[in-house]
């Protein structure tokens, strides 16, 4: 008997590096991520999940490659709420792009950057509504990050 064919079934998570781990562990725990149970690795670094799936691998690394983003273009995440998430990315200082998927999709996507140049995408249901006071006010893209985070 042959073995079944591989089939990939979900995406399982995204690693990133960081010289930033507190900043970097922040900002993700702003949007919802948790820090949790890690093996342990020689590197230091941390394992932040949704639920109770790890979905970002964050490596501490003292010295980030160049350039800073390296190959990884983006990482998308599904969510809810799109109001909300606008407005905290506003509270927060964040500058991010809203754009509306052609159709049939209609999805609505925000992107915006993590504290390391990492482009993050969160999409959103076409039945999701956008706020009056937030269709005059669509931030750039280009604001970076706070210090903050």
């Amino acid at each position: 008997m042959e073995p079944a064919p591989m089939r990939i079934r979900r995406m399982d998570h995204f690693t990133i590096v960081t010289d930033r781990l507190e900043t970097t562990q922040r900002f993700y725990e702003m949007l919802g991520m948790k820090p949790g149970p890690r093996p342990a690795f020689p590197v230091p670094g941390l394992w932040l999940y949704l639920d109770d799936h790890p979905v970002l691998h964050v490596l501490e690394v003292s010295t980030m490659p160049l350039p800073r983003r390296g190959v990884l273009d983006h990482m998308a995440y599904y969510a809810e709420g799109l109001d909300d998430t606008l407005r905290l990315l506003i509270a927060q200082g964040v500058g991010y792009r809203l754009i509306r998927a052609p159709r049939p999709f209609s999805t609505w996507q925000v992107f915006f950057n993590d504290p390391n140049g990492v482009e993050v995408e969160i999409d959103f249901a076409p039945s999701e509504t956008l706020g009056d006071d937030l269709k005059s006010g669509l931030r750039a893209a280009d604001s970076p990050v706070p210090d903050g985070f």
